[in-house]
């Protein structure tokens, strides 16, 4: 069973959209960029790492990257069962399982950073990794330590992260060491995140939430806060205003996963983040990552090599190099076109309408069935129908 996981902000680098450009998939860095009035392909090309280490930066750079990731893959016809996000990377999730419009998720990224910078600016904080120490212990720590601090991530076995005031941060890592932390790693980040500190975030974040449509999710998703899959709309308003100070269960997540049949973990975004923990918490999962248009192919050979099993419980287990799917150029109503399933198409070919914008495949083959339901709203890059691109149209 195959999840597609999303990394959140501290997986940014300097330069990290450069490989990306050439590819098709690209077009949504300017789709984005017009969505929140900031130029994002800057951020992608050409940001310093310092400049990127701004939460309202590093999560709209962090964001657009992996829609551009998941697009990419997306074309190739791979579909997961399941979908997770780390913190950030949530927003990617409910995008990548229809639950949020590709341009209500982009905005709701900016307002959220912003929001969050707001909350940082008005209360100085920090986050620290405390490596090779049991859960628990780490949180007795915070507990023993003289001010505020809390665990913000639990990632993996032996990797947590803390955060809140410096000072307190040093007390807790200074009784974790005692109490046999390994290793204490202070990170490079601009507040203390998901603690209580961004208490005033939410509020700010609750009324972008409010204006924004969220639909029912075409697969799971795993939420931070409760490591348990939501499968209905009205629950992520809550769960995403609930994320921002709470700790992000990440762990827990995998565990979850693990538990409702997961097999291969495929990270789409910058970094290899995930998959690290992926390996690290679950020893037999197969772990793989995209933050590059090179590992496309790589990726989908692996994944169309991997056995199915149960294939009418899960989508995504029969993946073939022929599939591609066809995405919507824009936002709008769908109607469809006079095309059926079993029909040869050629590349040009018109497979419905997006309000009154035409929606092309660029791949000629046989169309073997509609995404999108007339009258559907769907979104841009949205999938709307998906070919067999080994069958030559005539």
């Amino acid at each position: 069973m195959l999840v597609f996981t999303f990394p959140g902000q501290g997986s940014q680098t300097s330069q990290m959209g450069r490989p990306w450009v050439d590819h098709p998939s690209w077009e949504l860095v300017e789709e984005a960029s017009i969505a929140v009035e900031r130029d994002i392909g800057a951020l992608l090309l050409d940001a310093d790492q310092q400049t990127l280490t701004e939460t309202h930066n590093a999560q709209l750079a962090t964001f657009v990257l992996s829609m551009v990731v998941l697009d990419a893959v997306e074309r190739l016809g791979i579909v997961p069962a399941y979908v997770a996000g780390h913190s950030l990377g949530e927003y990617s999730a409910l995008c990548a399982a229809g639950a949020l419009g590709f341009e209500d998720a982009v905005g709701l990224v900016a307002e959220r950073g912003e929001a969050m910078r707001s909350a940082a600016e008005a209360r100085t904080g920090s986050m620290s990794a405390v490596l090779g120490l049991d859960d628990d212990k780490v949180d007795a720590a915070c507990h023993r330590a003289d001010g505020d601090v809390w665990v913000a991530n639990f990632n993996a076995p032996g990797q947590v992260v803390i955060a809140g005031d410096p000072d307190a941060i040093a007390d807790a890592a200074a009784v974790a060491t005692d109490l046999g932390a390994k290793r204490i790693m202070a990170l490079d980040v601009s507040g203390a995140f998901h603690t209580p500190f961004m208490a005033p975030a939410r509020e700010r974040l609750d009324k972008a939430l409010a204006a924004v449509d969220m639909r029912t999710p075409s697969v799971p998703v795993i939420a931070n806060v409760d490591a348990l899959p939501h499968s209905d709309a009205d629950s992520w308003p809550s769960l995403l205003g609930s994320q921002l100070s709470s700790p992000v269960r990440w762990r827990q997540s995998l565990q979850q996963l693990d538990d409702e049949g997961a097999t291969t973990f495929l990270e789409l975004g910058p970094g290899t983040v995930l998959t690290g923990t992926v390996k690290r918490t679950l020893r037999g999962a197969r772990r793989l990552s995209v933050d590059a248009p090179g590992q496309l192919d790589a990726a989908l050979e692996v994944l169309t090599n991997t056995p199915a099993t149960e294939p009418d419980r899960h989508r995504g287990e029969h993946l073939h190099t022929s599939a591609r799917l066809v995405v919507s150029p824009g936002s709008g109503l769908f109607t469809p076109g006079e095309v059926t399933e079993g029909t040869a198409v050629d590349a040009g070919d018109v497979i419905g309408l997006v309000g009154e914008t035409e929606i092309r495949t660029p791949f000629s083959g046989s169309l073997m069935g509609l995404l999108a339901l007339s009258g559907e709203r769907i979104s841009s890059s949205q999938p709307v129908a998906w070919l067999n691109a080994a069958v030559v149209a005539s």
